[in-house]
């Protein structure tokens, strides 16, 4: 899939690194298409490193996307430098009046914080109720997930008793839905949180869909019954080190974590990390992207 990105965007050199495609605006001019418009409300603290896995995981399908990296105005970060957001991000205020045909909200370092209590809960609150109107399918991450089900169907989130942290086995709970057509009967995808969403209150929710879950994790994916609303509980753009990293920023705290489950060759963490969830991250975003926004957005928005 041909991203189109600003040409001084720094992932833009990381992915064609990897000898993915990813498009300047000039050529993107030169095609005679309308690209996909999705939007990144990008809310991770590594704003880089999200951008860099994101756009990898909406690489693999033939279509033109035209992303549009977007900051919370209610909150700045400390961890993205000031030049950077400036020159790639915008704003909500300044796509108010836009309509996009995909939206993904990704997941952030606030899950222990009550909902009520994040900086930028109520610009979030706004989003989401103009992304119901504007937006063809908005794509929940973790955090991003548990506050899209807490807004919009009031299901709360819970603590869980020490971090889940690592890759765990999920089982296709319906098959018919496009959204994991291709799915193995069992795969793997990374997970780092200490909270869930309330599973049982999924479960009894009629308007949503379960379409994946774990022994161990829970719920990794639901869905609106329309698609316009999808939740993904996990961290399937990961990358493979982006879990080891975590790991090691805990062990400099003094937070003696322990080590990511099934993660490290033979379990240990002075060996590679085993990447085993890249093939179904890349048909989860392809799914999306194909199924729920492609296929059902008008062609002039």
């Amino acid at each position: 899939m041909p991203i189109k990105v600003q040409s001084e965007l720094p992932a833009k050199k990381v992915l064609e690194n990897e000898n993915i495609f990813i498009m300047d605006e000039k050529r993107a001019l030169s095609q005679d298409i309308r690209p996909l418009k999705i939007a990144v409300l990008n809310l991770m603290p590594l704003k880089e490193d999200t951008e860099v896995q994101l756009m990898r995981s909406l690489s693999n399908t033939p279509l033109q996307i035209d992303l549009t990296f977007l900051t919370t105005a209610s909150y700045v970060g400390k961890n993205t430098a000031t030049s950077h957001l400036d020159t790639f991000y915008l704003t909500f205020e300044d796509v108010k009046n836009q309509k996009f045909d995909g939206l993904i909200i990704t997941g952030a370092p606030v899950e222990l914080m009550e909902f009520e209590e994040v900086a930028y809960w109520d610009e979030l609150k706004e989003i989401m109720t103009w992304a119901d109107q504007n937006v063809t399918s908005t794509l929940h991450i973790c955090w991003g997930a548990q506050a899209g089900l807490y807004f919009h169907y009031g299901i709360p989130k819970l603590n869980l008793e020490k971090k889940l942290s690592g890759i765990y086995e999920h089982r296709v709970m319906n098959r018919k839905i496009p959204l994991v057509r291709g799915f193995d009967d069992i795969f793997k995808i990374p997970h780092s949180r200490y909270t869930e969403s309330d599973n049982d209150a999924i479960k009894k929710n009629s308007e949503l869909i379960v379409l994946a879950e774990s022994e161990e994790a829970g719920i990794f994916l639901c869905m609106s019954e329309d698609g316009r609303r999808v939740f993904v509980m996990g961290h399937p753009e990961y990358d493979r080190v982006t879990l080891d990293k975590e790991y090691r920023r805990d062990v400099d705290k003094g937070i003696n974590p322990e080590i990511p489950k099934n993660y490290y060759s033979d379990n240990d963490p002075e060996k590679e990390p085993v990447l085993s969830w890249r093939g179904h991250a890349n048909t989860l975003y392809t799914n999306w992207v194909n199924y729920y926004v492609y296929q059902v957005t008008p062609y002039e928005l």
